[in-house]
């Protein structure tokens, strides 16, 4: 028999997480609609948010290290836990490498990939507080997939784009390799579905 504790600790502290992600998705899209020469103070923001990112997955970890009882298997919430981080990392470098490569304007496609970005933070976070009842999160679980499928697509395009003659050779290596943190991105939120579609299994 499994032990379910009242408290909502774990729930909150993920929901926190996947908060963190609808700010940290906000920012890549102010960062990628700024001009080059604007973009660094939305880097530093973004930064700002992945260490907050940082410091919760710290707290999750001491609180799983601490609890004798949890909703649902330590190493789940573990997961679950470093699939959220790892999303927020792909931004964290996104961010970071465009500014450092000083991309001067993004190929086309590249804000249709950043809003599918935001609307997979907005559905995460909307589902986080439904995993005291993870069976009825399946209408989450199916719309990331096919926004992560969109992604694939949409970045191909973008690819397509970027690799049509007569580009310069080092800016597109550069772009490619940020816009690619974004496809990355995609990702990892089906990854963090996959992990909520697990507890769901094992919780039926």
């Amino acid at each position: 028999m499994r032990f379910t504790p009242r408290g909502t600790r774990f729930f909150d502290l993920l929901t926190d997480a996947a908060r963190n992600l609808v700010t940290a998705s906000a920012v890549l899209r102010d960062l990628v609609a700024a001009e080059p020469g604007e973009r660094e103070p939305f880097a530093k923001r973004l930064h700002e948010v992945e260490h907050h990112g940082d410091e919760l997955m710290h707290t999750i970890m001491v609180e799983l290290n601490s609890s004798f009882v949890t909703p649902f298997d330590r190493e789940d919430i573990q997961a679950l836990a470093g699939k959220l981080d790892d999303v927020l990392d792909f931004m964290d470098t996104a961010a970071d490498l465009a500014v450092l490569y000083r991309i001067d304007a993004f190929p086309p496609g590249t804000d249709v990939l950043v809003r599918v970005l935001c609307r997979c933070a907005e559905l995460t976070a909307n589902s986080m507080p439904g995993l005291a009842k993870v069976g009825e999160l399946e209408p989450y679980w199916i719309e990331i997939n096919e926004l992560e499928n969109e992604a694939d697509r949409v970045y191909r395009r973008v690819l397509a784009h970027l690799f049509e003659p007569g580009g310069d050779a080092l800016e597109v290596l550069k772009t490619k390799e940020v816009v690619e943190q974004f496809e990355l991105a995609a990702d990892a939120f089906e990854h963090v579905a996959d992990v909520v579609q697990t507890i769901a299994v094992k919780e039926s």
